[in-house]
């Protein structure tokens, strides 16, 4: 069987001209078999990506490919099925698929998923290929893992989920491991939209699957940012998945990013609901994001009584004013003084941020040199200066 390097890669599919279709997008190192009982005896002398076609999304085969790589090191399965649906998902990633894409997708996205998968496949007990980049191997995150920040705000239109994306765009970009930014917001999530993603897995698929959920499974669930390295895990894309989503599950997605992740960027919708009362208990910081209205303020009064009343630490608790140099004739200190907390981030008004939110580019990559980037990088600074007095204290 061909190889390329250390890795095989080998393409499985009933129909000769989609498997020579496959073949021919993955390259010329690439091995094509008719089905999973050809390719059997030629397993073994090589860690193999086994590239199942989208003849292989019946349920039948998928039991096959569970009997076959059952306690096999050796061998990793990704699936390119001729259409995506939650079923099909539901059963590859329960039958030890590492990942799914669909044939119309992008080959890159494809080779990715082969290479992630490739990292950590071993001969006879040796050591994991590319030990260096496997997930966690040195995110910087040492002791209690990740840093988890929740982004939160009791209004909408409040700049929270700009500030979330933003934020985290900074973090991968400063951080040695990866650093994943997650949607909470179940029902309208906006993260995809603002960084220009069309992202194949959604939070939907890492709970559809959560009782055998690992470090491996989520990993190949995340897209990625690819200008700034950012990993995401986006919200579902309809509004009635949100419903099938508890707070257990979060907290059980969240708890397994800290085993890979230097930090974990969460953004919540703009009200308290078991979700995100589950998510603020869970974080190390809470980015509580006010805008300069009274309608605003109001709102973050009042969600902080309310974690007070819950016993939530307020040194966890960090308040970002939002459009702070807006001449709306409320001055800060007064701000500070009806919420009883000191604003630890000014984040200035600025025409870049619409403009980079209809761009889908965030403004700290469009205008890094603007107010409201230096702004992030500042509160970036903040939470990363806490993750190391936190390491040393703890260390």
């Amino acid at each position: 069987m061909s190889q390329s390097g250390q890795l095989a890669v080998a393409v499985v599919e009933q129909v000769a001209a989609v498997r020579l279709e496959l073949e021919d997008r993955l390259g010329p190192s690439v091995s094509g078999f008719e089905s999973l009982g050809q390719l059997l005896p030629r397993l073994g002398a090589a860690p193999t990506v086994v590239v199942l076609g989208p003849s292989c999304s019946d349920a039948s085969i998928l039991a096959d490919v569970e009997r076959t790589i059952a306690g096999r090191p050796d061998v990793g399965v990704v699936l390119v099925a001729g259409e995506l649906s939650t079923t099909i998902l539901q059963l590859a990633l329960r039958s030890g698929v590492k990942d799914v894409l669909t044939l119309q997708g992008d080959t890159l996205q494809i080779a990715e998923a082969i290479e992630r998968v490739g990292v950590g496949l071993t001969i006879g007990g040796a050591a994991p290929m590319a030990a260096a980049t496997q997930p966690g191997a040195d995110t910087g995150a040492q002791g209690g893992g990740a840093r988890v920040t929740t982004v939160f705000s009791t209004k909408g239109g409040s700049g929270k989920s700009v500030i979330a994306t933003n934020l985290a765009v900074v973090l991968a970009q400063q951080s040695e491991g990866p650093v994943c930014l997650v949607d909470a917001d179940l029902q309208f999530g906006d993260v995809a939209v603002m960084m220009k993603l069309a992202p194949v897995h959604t939070v939907v698929d890492a709970v559809s699957n959560i009782d055998h959920l690992d470090t491996a499974l989520l990993e190949s669930l995340l897209a990625t940012h690819e200008p700034s390295g950012l990993r995401v895990l986006p919200a579902p894309l309809e509004p009635a998945f949100a419903d099938q989503i508890s707070a257990n599950d979060m907290i059980t997605m969240v708890n397994i990013l800290r085993r890979f992740c230097s930090h974990v960027v969460i953004d919540t919708p703009a009200y308290l609901n078991d979700v995100v009362l589950g998510l603020v208990e869970e974080s190390d910081d809470v980015l509580l994001v006010a805008g300069m209205d009274i309608p605003n303020i109001k709102n973050v009064k009042i969600g902080l009584q309310t974690l007070r009343l819950l016993n939530t630490p307020m040194e966890k608790l960090r308040l970002v004013l939002n459009r702070a140099n807006s001449k709306v004739k409320l001055d800060i200190g007064g701000v500070e003084r009806t919420l009883q907390v000191s604003a630890e981030a000014l984040i200035p008004s600025d025409v870049v941020v619409p403009q980079s939110v209809n761009k889908g580019v965030p403004f700290v990559l469009s205008h890094p040199k603007s107010g409201v980037a230096k702004a992030v990088r500042s509160l970036a600074e903040i939470l990363s200066g806490s993750d190391a007095e936190s390491r040393r204290l703890h260390g």
